[in-house]
């Protein structure tokens, strides 16, 4: 992709780890709210692309380096299952940008700080899995950028509610993220 191509915005959406197999042993406690999270921000990713606010998806490459991630939505959107149907509710349009990941915050070891650099992100929108792991680690770390962070509640989910709570408390008391729905979002007002 040509620099020039990127879309310029002072705000971002990135959806972390919608993409998912959700094969791991905490899975089946994790599925029912990561589908209603992932329908909650299907509505934001149409908000966000129609007011011209770049999609970014930063997914696990769930340990294979060969990973690719059109691949992994092209498999994991297939079929009958949580995945499946939670892959079909955020699949990524044509425009959206993605990165993959080798650990939980969105921006160890991968080239986030540079993309959003190049689109001009002042503001980070974070929805996705896990609120208590990854949405909250990629939330410090934005912090630590300096970026604005608004981490919707109805856009995460965790295994738990307690989970969940703690985690949304500790990102709005000491990260200073915007905690609320994301009907709330700064760039839907004029």
């Amino acid at each position: 992709m040509r620099e020039t191509s990127l879309p310029k915005s002072r705000h971002a959406l990135l959806l972390v780890d919608f993409i998912n197999p959700l094969d791991f042993p905490e899975a089946p406690q994790l599925t029912g709210p990561a589908l209603e999270a992932a329908a909650v921000t299907s509505q934001l990713a149409r908000a966000a692309r129609a007011h011209g606010i770049p999609v970014i998806f930063a997914n696990d490459n769930f340990g294979r380096w060969t990973s690719d991630f059109t691949s992994m939505v092209r498999e994991l959107g297939k079929g009958s299952t949580a995945s499946a149907t939670m892959t079909r509710l955020v699949r990524p349009q044509r425009g959206d940008l993605a990165v993959l990941k080798p650990m939980h915050s969105a921006f160890y070891g991968t080239p986030l700080d540079i993309l959003l650099y190049k689109i001009g992100a002042r503001s980070l929108i974070i929805a996705g899995l896990a609120t208590d792991i990854c949405i909250q680690l990629t939330a410090a770390d934005a912090f630590l950028r300096g970026l604005k962070v608004h981490a919707p509640e109805d856009c995460t989910a965790a295994e738990t509610l307690e989970k969940k709570a703690t985690a949304l408390a500790y990102m709005a008391d000491i990260l200073k993220c915007n905690t609320r729905p994301w009907q709330t979002a700064r760039w839907k007002t004029p």
